[in-house]
């Protein structure tokens, strides 16, 4: 057999499958009688989509090679090709069994591929196929392809499903004795695409591997010949014609450079008013018809010019595809891009932009991890991309670029360590920010990049501050920002990733002068983000970033509307909020920014539900948002806004629990969840949740101080009023004030949640 189990090694004269040694009974079945009508069944996991994608194309477009047509195989006369493969391109239902299509499928196949990976040995599908192939067709006819994870490792780590591991008893049932699955293996290192493939080939066709591979040897080298052939007579009929040889270089010259002008408009002016007015799905098309150009070009004896071209074609799509929501497949774009990217920087050690490059994508690389939650991997990526930079600065000092850059690894090195609760460090990266970009623009004024990066050291430190219970330094910082993004978006209207930084902006500084009781113009700020955000959104309505700034906005004004007693106002704004961040989450499950927001909207829905009175929907809620963002905490215990949300969540519970003694241990276990938080112990909104817990437990003597601390912040949030209201508690020092901003004494409402840049 040509398919090498793992862990060793098949001797290629044994029998693998097909038709029962004689004088054995066919175990085929009735259903399986006469010609089959697909030549393979692919099994696998949705996840492993990209995979399945270039497999069924490759075995459809495979021919056999001319000398073994019509020849005998193992299974019988070989075709000239292998068509049809089946595969099911929909999602199967969410319970019951498999549909009649799919099980009719099965039943006509002459053999099964089992894509396996961890994905595939947990998916229930994937396993009642196997079944269902072994039961009605011979099992000595299944092949796998391993994508990821290992082989009989068992646990999360595991890509066998339980039917491949195990052969059936006598009734046909999954058995306790071992199998031994037949397998090709994509994972790095192991038998790579044209081998893999070879192997899959042999075991479906029924011949051997070395046969296959001489086939395919003699057929490279007969086309090697026809080129051969080719070129020496071309070479005859070139130097027949070398004058008009001449002319017709002359011209190729010529067409060739325009092709290199039209490819560096497209990756150029065109790519970047694209992205100016955010039409990412024509970008994304643009820089797929740049790709085809450069797939065109040979990969060795390349210039440097045309590397460089294909680096900065790679980024690009690699940032439509971040833009989109699309990671895997933007790391996959970066990480093609970085390996070019190093070649032409370790060449030329001294040249700033080249290093520049390199540094850029491994960023890029480190954002990506940051998106799939993955923090000691997006640390390291940064780590790396700071010592090119701060080599390329030490060599030429003068020169701004390695400074520009190195603003924002010191801007994304904070937000590391912020989520890790490590703030005293983070204010240290956000400082060294502040710092180079105060500097880059006073040098450079007309530079709107570098003024961005100025007004995003504003807002960093404003969200420390706020951390820290300093309500009035926060909004100050966060005004400072406003005015920097704010002047720029006046001067080019039509740029549309500044109108997001507007928008972003402007819903910071909303919810923080609501928190500190300023609610009109906390109000009349998110207002505007929410305006900005979907206008945003219907320019591009693939963009998951305008999508999950409109979400997060209409929520975080939905609350303040409820706080006012518009309840109808309140529920249309985070019904909406809710419909596009369960579409967001269902396109990228792995995105724990995107869970960790869903969460945080359920739960402000459930705060609705409760304030009209509808207690027993409010609990649902408020578990659906329990129960997602609880793994996000254990993954992340000290990630602030993750906490928040937990946090907030128990309360609302224990709130609407009827149970006395249940809704006690809720707010003991939110306690002891804030008590945990390693840093940030002064941020109002947790403070405003400690009170919360503090005074429905009966503890308000301990609660008092806390009370005389957010008033000594600044801190005038309507829910902390409203709860203080209840319990018959004034703000210290001034009890007037307290009443003007509960504004009806609404219920008390954990409060916001502030998301960074």
């Amino acid at each position: 057999m040509s398919l090498a189990r793992p862990g060793g090694r098949l001797n290629v004269t044994q029998p693998i499958a097909g038709r029962p040694p004689a004088g054995e009974p066919d175990r085929l079945g009735p259903n399986r009688r006469g010609p089959l009508r697909y030549r393979a069944f692919i099994s696998y996991s949705h996840s492993d989509a990209r995979w399945v994608d270039w497999l069924h194309r490759r075995l459809e477009s495979y021919r056999v090679p001319g000398r073994l047509r019509g020849s005998d195989g193992q299974f019988g006369t070989l075709p000239s090709r292998l068509i049809p493969i089946f595969r099911d391109r929909e999602e199967l239902a969410s319970a019951g069994e498999l549909g009649p299509k799919i099980h009719a499928a099965l039943c006509d196949s002459e053999a099964l591929i089992v894509i396996c990976s961890p994905e595939a040995a947990a998916s229930q599908w994937v396993n009642e196929e196997i079944l269902t192939f072994k039961r009605s067709a011979n099992p000595d006819r299944i092949y796998c392809l391993i994508v990821a994870g290992e082989p009989q490792a068992g646990g999360d780590r595991e890509c066998f499903p339980a039917a491949l591991r195990f052969a059936l008893d006598a009734d046909g049932n999954l058995g306790t004795r071992s199998a031994e699955p037949i397998a090709a293996d994509l994972r790095p290192g192991k038998d790579g695409k044209s081998l893999a493939l070879l192997k899959l080939l042999s075991g479906l066709l029924g011949v051997e591997l070395d046969s296959l591979r001489q086939r395919e040897a003699q057929r490279r080298h007969r086309r090697l010949l026809a080129v051969t052939a080719s070129a020496v007579a071309i070479m005859l009929v070139t130097s027949l014609l070398a004058v008009q040889a001449v002319i017709a270089r002359h011209d190729a010259e010529r067409r060739q450079k325009q092709a290199e002008n039209l490819v560096g408009f497209m990756l150029g002016d065109l790519n970047d008013k694209l992205a100016q007015v955010q039409r990412l799905d024509i970008l994304e098309s643009v820089d797929d018809q740049a790709m085809k150009y450069f797939e065109s070009l040979p990969t060795t004896d390349v210039t440097d010019e045309a590397l460089a071209q294909r680096v900065k074609a790679l980024e690009k799509i690699g940032n439509v595809r971040l833009d989109q929501g699309h990671i895997p497949e933007a790391m996959e774009s970066y990480r093609a891009a970085l390996p070019l990217a190093a070649a032409l920087a370790d060449a030329k050690p001294t040249d700033t932009l080249r290093q520049l490059d390199r540094a850029r994508i491994q960023a890029y690389i480190g954002m990506a991890h940051w998106y799939q939650g993955q923090l000691d991997e997006a640390g390291s990526s940064f780590e790396s991309a700071k010592g090119i930079l701060d080599r390329a600065r030490a060599r030429d000092e003068n020169d701004p670029r390695p400074a520009a850059q190195l603003a924002e690894i010191h801007n994304n090195v904070g937000h590391i360590l912020e989520t890790r609760g490590r703030l005293d460090q983070a204010l240290d990266q956000y400082r060294n920010m502040l710092q180079l970009s105060e500097k880059l623009v006073a040098a450079y004024p007309d530079n709107g990049e570098w003024t961005v990066k100025l007004g995003l050291a504003h807002n960093n430190l404003g969200k420390l501050a706020l951390t820290r219970g300093d309500l009035a330094t926060a909004i100050a910082e966060y005004e400072a920002d406003d005015t920097l993004e704010s002047a720029l978006s006046k001067k080019d209207p039509k740029d549309n990733n500044q109108l997001e930084k507007v928008a972003i902006t402007r819903a910071t500084l909303g919810r923080t002068q609501a928190m500190a009781g300023d609610i009109d113009a906390g109000i009349g700020n998110l207002q505007q983000a929410v305006e900005l955000a979907t206008r945003l959104r219907a320019i591009d309505p693939t963009n998951t970033s305008f999508q999950e700034d409109l979400a997060l906005y209409a929520s975080q004004l939905s609350r303040l509307r409820r706080l006012r007693g518009d309840l109808a106002a309140a529920a249309a704004l985070n019904f909406q909020s809710i419909g596009l961040l369960l579409a967001m989450t269902k396109q990228d499950p792995a995105n724990a920014s995107w869970q960790r927001e869903l969460a945080e909207v359920e739960l402000e829905r459930a705060e609705q539900l409760r304030a009209s009175g509808n207690l027993d929907a409010a609990r649902g809620q408020a578990q659906s948002a329990l129960t997602r963002i609880d793994p996000l905490l254990a993954q992340h215990p000290d990630d602030r806004a993750t906490l928040l949300v937990a946090v907030g969540t128990r309360l609302l519970l224990a709130a609407v629990d009827n149970d006395a003694q249940g809704a006690r241990q809720l707010r003991d276990k939110a306690l002891e969840l804030m008590q945990s938080a390693k840093a940030g112990e002064d941020d109002p909104r947790l403070l405003i949740l400690r009170v919360d817990a503090l005074l429905t437990l009966g503890r308000n003597v301990e609660a008092q101080p806390i009370i005389q601390q957010l008033w000594n912040g600044g801190c005038r949030d309507l829910a902390l009023v409203a709860l203080l209201q209840r319990e018959r508690i004034d703000f210290p020092g001034n009890p007037g004030k307290s009443g003007k901003a509960a504004s009806g004494g609404q219920q008390e409402q954990p409060a916001m949640i502030v998301r960074g840049r």
